[in-house]
């Protein structure tokens, strides 16, 4: 039975949890009250105090932008990709390095597929365009086949392909942790138990391995789905030249060059209050969904 708190380690524990609930509370809550600009003509100087109310116009605006279903299209496109290909990543490598036995060979390998995420998109997006330009590495290679060469960051057909593999590529030793976190906490006795049954490893990854990451697994993936229309803006950056505009522009350089760059405040406010709605409508929708065919969920 677990023991009743005194008043004394219960003010404790309330004060270890203060810097947490001040963070949420000045950065997540506090600036929801931003959002009314969304609902106004936003001017700087008068505040969101004075500014003119305009109702909904900034989101007819936003729907009336002739590129933005193009703009659209393309983020869901990537994001789609992303998690089509990316999010399955992270678990295929846990388990691979899960079935190392090997530990000084583990821990090699593991902290090399760490490295690339402390590395800046900048830095990435330097190492790529120049091994995928005309003179770069990648068709230096082709060239001794007698392949054409090919400038692949101008080309609108890979610029997809070549953002969701760097983005896999840079994140997913990284992705790994949460999962071989999951992995240790799994009993031990279960695998001895299947071993004198007569189970060999594939069937106890699937008897045992997979069925014990399901939480993770379902936690992980709605979280994903919620930031199903944010893109890495940082790295689309990077890659992103006015060749392949047509499939690379995404809502948030949009926003980036309309908010940051045009001063329309209000609008890009409009299109994220967009992309939040959308978030929140699948989180939930999947939320139930799983909760009834898988038993796992968030909440």
């Amino acid at each position: 039975m677990l023991k009743k708190l005194s008043q004394r380690d219960a003010a404790l524990l309330l004060l270890l949890a203060l810097p947490g609930i001040l963070h949420f509370l000045v950065f997540r809550y506090i600036p929801l009250g931003g959002n009314v600009i969304a609902f106004q003509k936003y001017n700087l100087f008068k505040g969101f105090l004075e500014s003119p109310w305009v109702g909904l116009d900034n989101f007819r605006q936003m729907f009336a932008y002739r590129e933005f279903y193009q703009i659209l299209r393309n983020t869901l496109l990537l994001s789609l990709y992303s998690i089509l290909f990316g999010f399955p990543a992270p678990l295929v490598l846990a388990l691979m390095l899960n079935e190392m036995r090997r530990m000084w060979l583990k821990r090699s390998v593991q902290t090399l597929l760490y490295l690339p995420h402390f590395l800046s998109w900048v830095i990435v997006g330097g190492i790529f365009v120049n091994m995928l330009t005309t003179e770069g590495f990648l068709n230096t290679v082709f060239g001794w086949f007698g392949i054409d060469r090919k400038d692949y960051m101008t080309d609108p057909a890979y610029f997809r392909t070549i953002l969701v593999s760097t983005g896999i590529w840079k994140e997913v030793g990284w992705g790994t942790i949460l999962y071989l976190a999951a992995l240790a906490g799994i009993n031990p006795n279960l695998y001895e138990a299947a071993m004198v049954d007569g189970a060999g490893r594939w069937r106890q990854m699937w008897s045992i391995t997979l069925p014990s990451l399901l939480p993770a697994i379902v936690v992980l993936f709605l979280l994903r789905v919620g930031n199903v229309l944010d893109a890495n803006v940082e790295q689309v950056l990077v890659f992103q030249n006015p060749l392949v505009r047509e499939v690379g522009e995404v809502i948030d350089t949009y926003v980036y060059r309309i908010g940051l760059l045009g001063a329309q405040f209000s609008l890009t406010t409009a299109i994220g209050m967009f992309k939040s709605g959308i978030g929140l409508v699948l989180i939930v929708g999947l939320n139930a969904f799983s909760k009834r065919t898988t038993g796992e969920s968030i909440y």
